[in-house]
């Protein structure tokens, strides 16, 4: 069946989904406050497991089955979830959540060096070297060539939430093996594995029983697993369905706006000129690599 061009009902999902998980920065900045990193990101994903589940149970999908399917979505679980989702959190015990807005906009030029490595249909062009070239650009900017040099703990905290970004460009290598496979259950799948990975880490690291979460700590990690985590994946595979993912890969250009704006207006950060500078060469950069044909790579932070 031919897709129909993209209509109001399909800008309204992608925008609302782009404030959701723009807002993600956010919630996890109120978060990490009293709540560790991993414990932040552990709870995150259980509630969003538990949503999902009963989500692809109503729907009468199955969990997948087969030893090399569920060898993907391990690989999955740990660069699309755990893996980003706590170094994101551990990124902004120090810094901003408008800064970590910015530096996860760099994630659809490393799926572009990941693709030319990893791929044999996806190889660099002059365009996306130059797009690449920018975003690289837009990071030395906002990180600044002195404090890439003496590594200070920031900027291992700003490396750390870019790391994120990359880890969602190798993910976005690795789930083209999930195509074909029920989505509601496959996402359920991909939340519970990533729960248990992190479960021995949280343990070790945060000693989470000693932990004294304040009730605004508390409400945020809520929310970031029912609605960021969980209702923003139901949405994703919504405007996935309705108009492919070529469509939803504009939601990367979106994001990082929503991050910057919430955390200025609701948390009254104020980021430095080089910033909004480097905000916009990432995203000029991402505009260029992507060109005519729209690069299928999207970010979920």
């Amino acid at each position: 069946m031919t897709q129909s061009p993209p209509g109001v009902r399909d800008y309204v999902l992608l925008l609302t989904l782009s404030a959701l998980w723009g807002s993600s920065f956010l919630f996890i900045k109120v978060g990490v406050e009293t709540v560790p990193a991993a414990t932040l990101t552990l709870t995150r994903l259980v509630i969003a497991a538990a949503v999902l589940v009963v989500v692809a149970r109503m729907a009468g999908q199955s969990i997948p089955r087969g030893a090399r399917l569920w060898g993907v979505i391990t690989a999955a679980a740990l660069f699309g979830n755990a893996l980003p989702f706590t170094l994101i959190a551990w990124g902004e015990e120090g810094i901003d959540s408008g800064l970590a807005a910015i530096l996860m906009a760099v994630m659809p030029l490393t799926t572009v060096l990941l693709a030319h490595i990893f791929t044999s249909d996806e190889k660099m062009t002059p365009r996306k070297a130059l797009g690449v070239i920018l975003g690289i650009s837009g990071l030395i900017v906002l990180i600044g060539p002195e404090k890439l040099a003496q590594l200070g703990e920031d900027t291992l905290r700003q490396l750390a939430v870019a790391g994120a970004a990359f880890c969602y460009g190798i993910n976005a290598i690795v789930t083209k093996g999930l195509t074909g496979q029920p989505r509601r259950a496959l996402a359920a799948a991909l939340m519970a594995i990533s729960t248990v990975m992190l479960i021995p880490v949280t343990l070790i690291m945060d000693e989470p029983w000693r932990i004294e979460p304040s009730a605004l700590s508390l409400a945020a990690i809520i929310g970031l697993g029912v609605f960021q985590t969980a209702i923003g994946t139901l949405l994703m595979l919504a405007i996935v369905r309705r108009q492919g993912a070529s469509f939803f890969s504009q939601i990367n250009l979106l994001i990082p706006l929503f991050g910057v704006m919430y955390g200025a207006l609701l948390l009254f950060e104020r980021p430095p000129p080089s910033a909004y500078a480097a905000l916009a060469l990432i995203l000029l950069g991402v505009a260029v690599a992507r060109g005519r044909r729209r690069e299928v790579i999207a970010a979920r932070p």
